[in-house]
């Protein structure tokens, strides 16, 4: 145990996080065939199972759940000195994290959330898996759902809903083709929906939602799209009716004792301004091209 160096830790936080290989493919630069055989050396050299594998991923067991509790604990108390030492030399970060399509609005927003006039940094990380804050993983999240935790506080954003999107003017014939993600990456109600509506036929799965928009746009099917994704796009059109079961609230969520430093404050207060601005598309209120 004692000679297992830090990049191991690491990829076993980045296969946890992920829920199997392929979720730690792009933040390690590895192949799922190689970060496979590193979990493999690390339960050895551990000496306890870490991960239950199965066709749906990597799910943590007790002693897997336990090195990760204690590798977060650990991870916290070196950004905290991390931070300690920006505080002398640098500017402060504010760590956000967020699902795709979020994340892509706010990417494209982000001189409203950073500016070169602050005095801080933005990390954000981009996952369909909820982002956890208790041990300071992220200082600001975007969550489907209100939290429940005791130590955390919350911001309702609005509602975000969903609809089938296919590329305008461009025909098609016989039953609606559609593009998944593969069934393995659905973590997420409206990824789940074409697997589990057994009306549509999946021609192409991919394994990020990302994917999505841009197959569709390049005509080769239908997918589901949060509608502030479909109706942005004047080169899409939706097939349908709002899918009224994937409609949810959508909230930012931060630590309650940090929501008040400066700079996670300000990052809320921006992000809060930006969201509810965007209330109408994200409701699935088309706008008028």
């Amino acid at each position: 145990m004692k000679n297992t160096n830090w990049d191991a830790y690491q990829l076993f936080l980045d296969v946890a996080r992920g829920g199997g290989l392929t979720g730690a493919v792009a933040s390690s630069g590895l192949s799922p065939a190689t970060i496979g055989r590193r979990m493999l050396d690390l339960e050895k050299q551990v000496a306890r199972p870490l991960f239950a594998r199965s066709q749906t991923g990597y799910a943590l067991t007790s002693d897997g759940q336990a090195l990760f509790d204690q590798l977060l604990e650990m991870e916290a108390a070196a950004r905290k000195v991390d931070g300690w030492q920006r505080g002398a030399v640098g500017s402060a970060v504010v760590r956000i994290a967020a699902g795709t399509w979020v994340g892509w609005l706010l990417s494209q927003s982000m001189p409203a959330i950073c500016s070169e006039r602050d005095d801080f940094r933005v990390d954000l990380y981009l996952a369909e898996r909820r982002a956890s804050l208790t041990h300071r993983e992220s200082d600001i999240a975007m969550r489907a759902f209100e939290p429940e935790e005791a130590n955390l506080a919350a911001v309702k954003a609005g509602d975000v809903a969903y609809a089938a999107y296919r590329a305008r003017n461009v025909p098609f014939a016989g039953r609606e083709r559609f593009i998944a993600v593969s069934e393995e990456e659905a973590v997420s109600a409206y990824l789940r929906w074409p697997h589990a509506n057994h009306e549509a036929e999946i021609a192409i799965t991919v394994n990020r939602p990302r994917s999505l928009r841009d197959l569709v746009l390049a005509g080769a099917g239908t997918a589901v799209l949060p509608c502030f994704v479909g109706d942005l796009e004047p080169r899409l059109e939706r097939t349908g009716d709002e899918i009224e079961s994937l409609r949810h609230s959508q909230w930012i969520v931060m630590n309650n004792e940090d929501r008040h430093i400066r700079e996670i404050r300000t990052v809320i207060d921006r992000m809060t301004k930006l969201l509810k601005s965007h209330a109408d598309l994200f409701a699935g209120k088309r706008p008028t091209y």
